[in-house]
């Protein structure tokens, strides 16, 4: 948490919406019209120029501009600090701590606190309440100086508690800077109060309030005795000197002739000590719309994928690439016949979570493959690909062509073959929308539902399919 403390402010009083010479900086100082363009509006100014300069005093012209009237001075800000006083304020900070794994709470304010009490890293080092000139000359610093510009101050509470029967659980204060007192020093906002003037026009009062944030920083650190992990540590070391092993390992790299390697013991030796390799375990990354989680399944499987158990990788980063993003943007009036572009209707399968028990969209279609049997839903629920962002961003041949020209400036669109490319695309965009990556690519399974809706908005001649390939 942090809190503000205004030490320093600025005020401009009485301003109006209206036209007024700009403050003399930078670019706004002027000799004539020409050098004040109509309409301009520079970083540092605080309205829009009009086109003519005026007078800002008897000496300096400026640029006149549409603002707040008068405009905001940027002089310095006062020195001393207008409310250089409040070093002389105090802080009562709370904190409490918990320990989950020890189900250990502790709050910094003792039960017996002495209210008169200040901060005092010798003598009072347990009081919460915090003297803010104190603060900063424990972070050596000069409140007065820092009170001009403001700053900002971290208040670190460590936490290093021994928690068992004669337990010691106290913090420890540490104070420190944190912004560069060198190259930017400073802390400060504007904000305005607003007024309605009697004949209806808008007055305001604005501040510049220069002040010090106070930002509390939380450590902790928790221990207890515990003796089965003590026992674990022990038979740990113990192992070390299983010194027994190692010497009936050298006597039998020794003895290993070729009478020793006949023998009925070596063998049952070789056998127990080398375990036979066998091909690097496959697997499969899913993703399912109703849960934010990209899951790693791994071969083989003894059901369906969609029941298949397996560990989460990675929450689930939703974007898709940039060639497909630039044409989503457009108008969706091209998109709202979509499904039926290509001059015929989608399949109509006879699936329903009743038929297809691994199925909780009710549009996947029958197979025997158990990595097939996938649903793009963990739980029943409307299919993803009845959603307008499906259609947009995989189906739409409006967007996947704009991808392909991307890559491919002179593809040519009327080719026969168009629709692989199409549908391998739709594939691709697919993995790219709901895995966040084409690194998965070729491990990541699309959903029945969502497999088949492409192949039959981009059908291959005779329906051959070769399916995702297990390797």
């Amino acid at each position: 948490n942090s809190f503000f403390v205004m030490t320093n402010i600025i005020k401009t009083e009485n301003q109006l919406e209206q036209r007024c010479p700009e403050y003399p900086s930078g670019k706004a100082i002027c000799s004539s019209d020409k050098s004040c363009e109509k309409g301009s509006v520079d970083i540092h100014s605080h309205g829009i120029q009009t086109g003519r300069c005026v007078n800002y005093n008897a000496t300096v012209k400026t640029c006149e501009v549409n603002a707040w009237c008068p405009v905001e001075s940027t002089e310095k800000p006062p020195e001393p600090a207008v409310l250089r006083r409040s070093e002389d304020f105090t802080v009562l900070i709370k904190n409490n701590i918990h320990f989950p794994k020890f189900n250990y709470t502790i709050l910094n304010v003792p039960a017996n606190l002495n209210t008169s009490c200040t901060y005092n890293k010798i003598t009072s080092p347990l009081c919460p309440i915090f003297r803010l000139g104190d603060i900063l000359q424990e972070a050596k610093e000069n409140f007065s100086e820092v009170a001009v510009k403001g700053g900002i101050i971290a208040i670190e509470i460590n936490w290093d508690c021994n928690l068992d029967s004669f337990h010691d659980c106290s913090p420890k204060y540490g104070f420190r800077r944190l912004d560069d007192k060198k190259i930017k020093p400073g802390f400060q906002f504007r904000y305005a109060r607003y007024y309605k003037l009697p004949n209806g026009k808008e007055q305001r009062t604005l501040f510049k309030v220069y002040g010090i944030r106070f930002d509390v920083l939380v450590f902790g650190t928790g221990r207890k005795f515990n003796g089965v992990e003590l026992i674990k540590n022990i038979g740990s070391m113990i192992s070390y000197f299983g010194l027994v092993v190692t010497a009936i390992e050298i006597a039998l790299c020794l003895g290993n002739c070729s009478r020793c390697s006949k023998s009925p013991f070596y063998k049952i030796y070789n056998r127990k000590k080398y375990e036979t390799l066998l091909n690097p375990r496959q697997v499969m990354y899913v993703s399912y719309v109703d849960e934010p989680h990209v899951i790693l399944i791994k071969q083989p499987l003894k059901t369906s994928l969609q029941h298949a158990q397996g560990s989460i990788v990675e929450s689930h980063p939703v974007k898709f690439r940039d060639a497909g993003g630039c044409c989503t943007s457009e108008s969706s009036e091209n998109l709202d016949n979509e499904e039926y572009e290509l001059g015929r209707p989608l399949r109509r399968g006879a699936s329903s979570p009743h038929c297809q028990k691994w199925c909780c969209c009710g549009n996947c279609q029958p197979t025997e493959k158990y990595h097939e049997q996938l649903c793009c839903r963990r739980k029943e629920g409307p299919c993803i690909t009845t959603s307008h962002w499906f259609l947009q961003l995989v189906l739409s041949s409006h967007t996947l062509k704009k991808a392909l020209l991307y890559k491919d400036p002179f593809l040519n669109l009327t080719d026969g073959n168009i629709n692989n490319q199409l549908r391998h695309l739709a594939y691709k965009q697919y993995v790219h929308w709901r895995f966040g990556s084409f690194d998965l690519e070729d491990r990541a399974v699309i959903p029945s539902c969502c497999r088949w809706k492409i192949r039959d908005t981009y059908p291959k001649a005779g329906n051959n399919y070769t399916g995702f390939k297990m390797e």
